[in-house]
């Protein structure tokens, strides 16, 4: 199995630029089936879970094309209403597959989905969601059996603002007779870029970015080319890279409007943010005091992104407490960073830390995709080697990550 080797790095410098962002497309890629016709979607990541879901849709009888980061799939024939299991179990994003297969081809049986271990993810909201919509909903012995004649608008309700339940319903309602309102909806980027999609098809979709969005369903769609936005992520990712090493740069191809909790609390923190049009600039050269982080549905701070601030606050002054509110297993990597010299305590879902330690590399483990991006952060200041294993977490999400922060001078490689 591959490995991240690190050793302790000068200060970062330079620019670099960020990819299309995975949880804008899986949702985009899946929304494919409800097109009859070629769609062409540029600025997709060349991840493992990109790869997962084009399998699937070529099972699916997609006919999916890569050209670099542009992706061109025919759905004129789609020819089954059950995913593969061996494909979904892999990644929590192939259960967005329910929604276009119910709709388009008035059922779907799909797995319990996989993914990172980071917390129990429960698929009642989108369940509660497609029974609202007139769906026969039956669970089976590890898979889900979704039926309907006809999916019909209505007004659904969510107990709490879930990403992928407000995806799968709007994907399901697209093409519903008449009005579906979906209150308490999430508001995040993810789900705009979506929704912006489906309407270039034709769709008709209003008030994302709010709580409340509102389909009016039509009876098709036609293909369209469309643009993936950029991954925050991975943006404020590199953002705690440049911070945690005392260094300088700029991340291009995002939208600042998409970073704004993380660059209000690295603000805080005393880096200088300067935001662009389309690239955010970070002067961490200063030493950075810590902070008090509470993880929320956006436009609160992303949870993923706790796991790299875990990190950062190892590097500053004082004492900084996390609270995780979206997941309750999301500090998996907190012992990996006190086998590396950090002093972090875990109460329930708070995690208290002691900072600043001296980092020492280690050998660890990435147990998920954002503890394993906290990990790369630490190796890149702690003294010694680094030597990190479980590396198909970290390539689940950021597309080429060791040659980027090389080429802004990190001591780092893929061995």
């Amino acid at each position: 199995m591959s490995k991240i080797i690190i050793k302790k790095s000068d200060p970062l410098c330079g620019s670099v630029s960020c990819s299309g962002s995975k949880n804008a497309a899986l949702p985009i890629l899946a929304s494919t089936i409800l097109t009859k016709g070629t769609s062409t979607l540029f600025n997709i990541p060349a991840l493992t879970d990109i790869e997962h879901m084009l399998y699937i849709l070529r099972e699916l009888g997609g006919k999916c094309t890569r050209f670099a980061d542009r992706v061109d799939i025919d759905f004129t024939e789609c020819h089954g209403y059950c995913a593969p299991y061996e494909s979904v179990s892999k990644f929590r994003g192939s259960f967005l597959l329910a929604a276009p297969l119910l709709a388009r081809m008035g059922r779907a049986r799909i797995s319990m989905p996989g993914g990172c271990p980071i917390g129990n993810r429960p698929i009642d909201l989108h369940l509660k969601g497609f029974a609202a919509l007139g769906a026969e909903v039956e669970n089976g012995h590890g898979f889900v059996d979704l039926s309907c004649k006809k999916l019909k608008g209505a007004k659904i309700y969510l107990d709490f603002p879930s990403v992928g339940a407000t995806e799968n319903l709007i994907m399901a309602a697209v093409l519903a007779e008449g009005e579906t309102v979906i209150e308490n909806a999430a508001a995040e980027p993810e789900i705009t870029d979506l929704a912006d999609f489906l309407n270039a098809q034709g769709a008709s979709i209003s008030g994302m970015g709010s709580d409340t969005i509102t389909i009016c369903g039509v009876k098709e769609l036609t293909p369209a080319s469309y643009r993936i936005i950029s991954d925050r992520i991975e943006a404020g990712t590199f953002m705690s890279a440049f911070a945690i090493t005392g260094g300088s740069g700029s991340i291009l191809n995002v939208n600042p409007l998409h970073l704004k909790p993380v660059t209000a609390k690295l603000s805080e923190m005393g880096a200088v943010i300067t935001e662009h049009e389309s690239s955010v600039s970070i002067d961490a050269s200063r030493p950075l005091s810590s902070a008090n982080i509470k993880t929320l549905p956006f436009p609160g701070f992303p949870t993923d992104m706790q796991a790299q601030f875990s990190a950062l606050l190892c590097e500053t002054e004082g004492t900084g407490i996390i609270v995780e509110t979206v997941f309750e297993n999301r500090f998996l990597h907190i012992g990996e960073l006190n086998r590396m010299g950090a002093n972090i305590r875990i109460d329930g879902r708070s995690s208290v830390i002691e900072g600043p330690q001296k980092l020492s590399g280690a050998k660890v483990t990435a147990f998920d995709l954002r503890g394993g991006a906290s990990l790369v952060l630490a190796g890149l200041c702690a003294s010694g080697e680094t030597e990190i294993s479980g590396v198909e977490h970290i390539e689940r999400g950021y597309e080429h990550l060791c040659e980027k922060i090389s080429s802004l001078g990190g001591n780092i490689f893929l061995d």
